[in-house]
Parts: C-alpha cells; sequence; structure tokens
C-alpha cells in the first residue's frame, strides 16, 4: 500500500466545514491510482476559527481518510524537527508539502527558509532513505500582491526551492517540484486572498497530482 503524508500550514490542515486540497487529491486517486493507497499523519483535525485551535472533526466528507501532518501558522521551521518521527511511525511512502508562506511572513527570510528545507529532507530521509516529496512553491497570496519587499523574498525563496530540488534529488529518494496552475487567481481561488477556496483547493490538488503523474507515472491526469 501506498502512503501519502500531505504536510502544510493553515492551506493545509484547513478548517472546519472545509473539503480541503487533501480531500480533493484523495479523490483523485481513488480514480486514477491502480493498486492501494491511503494518506497517513500523526493529526486528523481542521482548525476552528472560532476555537482559534486544531480542534474540529467536522469534514465536508466525513468519510475522507483524514490523517496529515499540517497546522495553522506552521511553515518549515515548525516541520523540519517533525518530520522525522512522523515518517517513522506512520511509515509514509510520498510526502506532499505546502509550506514557506508563514515561514516568510513571521519567521524566516528566504536564504533561512532554503536551510529549513534542506534540513526538512534530510530528517525525512533519515527516517525512510526512500521516501519521496512533491514539494509546493509559495503559491499567490494577497499579501506578496500588496507588500513588495515580501513578494521579493517569496519570489527569492521559490528559486531557492527549485535549485534545493535540483540539487536534493536522487534516484533513490526523489523530489519533485510541483507548479501551481497558471490559472490559479487569488480573487477567485481563495475565500481571503490566502486560503483556498473550492476551485483553489482543486487547483492545489492538481499542482501535486501532475507533478506525480508527469514525474512518476503514478495517479494520472488532474480532472476536477
Amino acid at each position: 500500500m501506498l502512503r501519502f503524508m500531505p504536510v502544510g500550514d493553515s492551506m493545509t490542515i484547513g478548517s472546519a466545514g472545509e473539503h480541503t486540497w487533501r480531500h480533493r487529491m484523495w479523490q483523485h486517486l481513488c480514480t486514477t491510482y491502480g493498486g492501494p493507497f491511503t494518506l497517513v499523519g500523526p493529526r486528523e483535525a481542521l482548525y476552528d476559527k472560532a476555537a482559534d485551535a486544531p480542534t474540529s472533526y467536522a469534514y465536508a466528507d466525513p468519510g475522507f481518510p483524514r490523517a496529515h501532518l499540517a497546522g495553522w501558522g506552521e511553515g518549515w521551521l515548525h516541520m523540519a524537527p517533525l518530520i522525522g518521527e512522523a515518517v517513522r511511525k506512520h511509515r509514509a511512502d510520498v510526502l506532499l508539502v505546502s509550506l514557506g508562506l508563514i515561514d516568510l511572513g513571521f519567521y524566516t527570510n528566504a536564504e533561512q527558509t532554503a536551510e529549513n528545507v534542506h534540513a526538512f529532507v534530510a530528517e525525512a530521509r533519515a527516517a525512510n532513505p526512500r521516501i519521496r516529496m512533491v514539494l509546493l512553491p509559495v503559491i499567490p497570496n494577497v499579501r506578496a500582491q500588496a507588500d513588495p519587499p515580501f513578494a521579493e523574498q517569496v519570489d527569492r525563496f521559490n528559486e531557492l526551492l527549485a535549485k534545493a530540488v535540483a540539487d536534493l534529488d536522487e534516484p533513490a529518494s526523489p523530489i519533485l517540484l510541483a507548479s501551481v496552475p497558471e490559472s490559479y487567481d487569488v480573487h477567485t481561488d481563495t475565500y481571503d486572498g490566502t486560503h483556498p477556496s473550492a476551485s483553489g483547493e482543486h487547483k492545489l490538488a492538481e499542482a501535486f497530482a501532475e507533478a506525480m503523474w508527469q514525474g512518476w507515472g503514478v495517479g494520472g491526469e488532474y480532472v476536477p
């Protein structure tokens, strides 16, 4: 059985009542992947905005396998120390990672964030030398549109992330760089300029799905 672990921040954990891109990805794999698979991770909750805590289990689809390693307000800085144990304990085969916006917005600059990417990859491989990873760049967001210095940091980090993928990719433990569809629009694909709406969820799932299909022949072409 192929074991996928979604790793991310608020855009990955989602909040009460949302489907999340994790759910869209699961639906995609259910129809395109020919073998057994599941989603794994040490966490299951959605974020409850009223409680300001990850305490909700009000998924739009209660039959969805909801395991993940994602947290509201968490980034590469926070996940690098956690990923080794999560991979080891939950026997993950593939990591689907969407991180970076929180780091650049509150904690680290582009270069420091890239260092945490390297640490994350090293810890994941220490736990499973054959782990596969798909990494998503920082996606379009309203702050980058309104804050030129922040936009520069996003662009710089995305360049460093692409370089890290090229440098760290290896046959035994391959890494892919996903590409957000060019049609992604913060006005229509998010509900607040950052967090994905239903259409945004599909486009983030598509980014991961297309990377795996084109890079590894896993799954198939994404059809919302």
